[in-house]
This record gives C-alpha cells, sequence and structure tokens, in this order.
C-alpha cells in the first residue's frame, strides 16, 4: 500500500507544517515515509506545496507526479493540481477561499470551511490544522486519535496553541462528516 497526499496553499497557510504533522503521524504508525517540501522564494503569500508519501515498504521514490490525494487551501492550488490526482483519491477544498469545485466526479470532494472554521475557532492559523484533520477523518490515511496526538506534539510547550489546535482537530473532523 502507498498513498501520496499533496497539500497546497500559499506561504504562510500552513502547509508545510500539515504536511510534517501527518508525515510524523505515519511514523508513528510504523510506516515509511517521505516528506518533500516545495515553496517559492518569496515563501510567505507565494505558492506553498509539500507530498507526503506513506507506504508499507521502503519508497522508491519520493517524486510522484499524480498523488492520490489533494487539500487545496487555495484557488490557484486546486486549479493546478486537481488534474493531477488519482481517480478515487479525496480533494479536499477549503470553501472559505476556493468558491469553485474541482469538476471531478471520478474523485471524493470534501468541501470544507477552513479559514471560516478557524476564524470562528479565534484565529485563521489552524486553518491548516482543520483541514488536516478533515482529509484525516475522511481519508482514514492514518488513524484520527494518532493525528490528534502528534498534533498535540508539534505544539508541545506552547499550551494556548494546544488548547486552540485540539479544537480546530475535533471541528475537522465534525466538517468531515
Amino acid at each position: 500500500m502507498q498513498s501520496e497526499v499533496m497539500f497546497a496553499g500559499f506561504g504562510g497557510q500552513g502547509i508545510l507544517a500539515s504536511g510534517k504533522i501527518l508525515a510524523h503521524a505515519a511514523m508513528e504508525a510504523g510506516y515509511e515515509v517521505a516528506w518533500i517540501p516545495s515553496y517559492g522564494p518569496e515563501m510567505r503569500g507565494g505558492t506553498a506545496y509539500c507530498l507526503v508519501v506513506i507506504s508499507d515498504r521502503p519508497i522508491g521514490s519520493p517524486v510522484i507526479k499524480n498523488p492520490q490525494h489533494l487539500v487545496a487551501m487555495n484557488r490557484p492550488s486546486l486549479e493546478k493540481f486537481a488534474p493531477m490526482v488519482k481517480p478515487g483519491g479525496v480533494i479536499l477544498v477549503n470553501s472559505s477561499l476556493i468558491p469553485i469545485r474541482c469538476g471531478r466526479t471520478d474523485v471524493d470532494e470534501l468541501i470544507v470551511p477552513a479559514t471560516g472554521i478557524a476564524n470562528d475557532l479565534g484565529s485563521v492559523r489552524i486553518a491548516n490544522i482543520v483541514a488536516l484533520s478533515a482529509f484525516v477523518a475522511r481519508s482514514k490515511i492514518v488513524d484520527f486519535e494518532l493525528l490528534r496526538r502528534c498534533v498535540n506534539e508539534e505544539f508541545h510547550g506552547k499550551e494556548s496553541f494546544i488548547e486552540m489546535n485540539t479544537n480546530a482537530v475535533e471541528q475537522g473532523r465534525k466538517a468531515a462528516a
């Protein structure tokens, strides 16, 4: 079994952090993992994406042309990467910032207002955790409780962040239902 997840958006949306947390959860579950970040020189505000490859055997190449899943946090990312997703995968659309849909019937399109939920919880900065949690709840790519634990570990020592992100995890799960 091998799964590939692309997280895409603009710099400052926590795209790379989402991938890192998913990679951490997959490693904790005993899988082989590759995490490949990519971002433009302008970073904050520019295009950012990362690819997480999760496998139960050694990963031959972390370079993937057609990922199985996509978490799109902005419209340019959805338009660019949705056509590349393998049939049968999950495409999460951050509907707070993306007024269109992926236009595909061969994938599981998950519409989540991640930025709106994050704003309601008190900080737009946790939209990535809302989206990540919704994606994991829908795809079941890793155990949801393991993801919750890894989110808490990511913010260890920052108690105010742990509470906010714990709320984001739960709201993400509800949004996927």
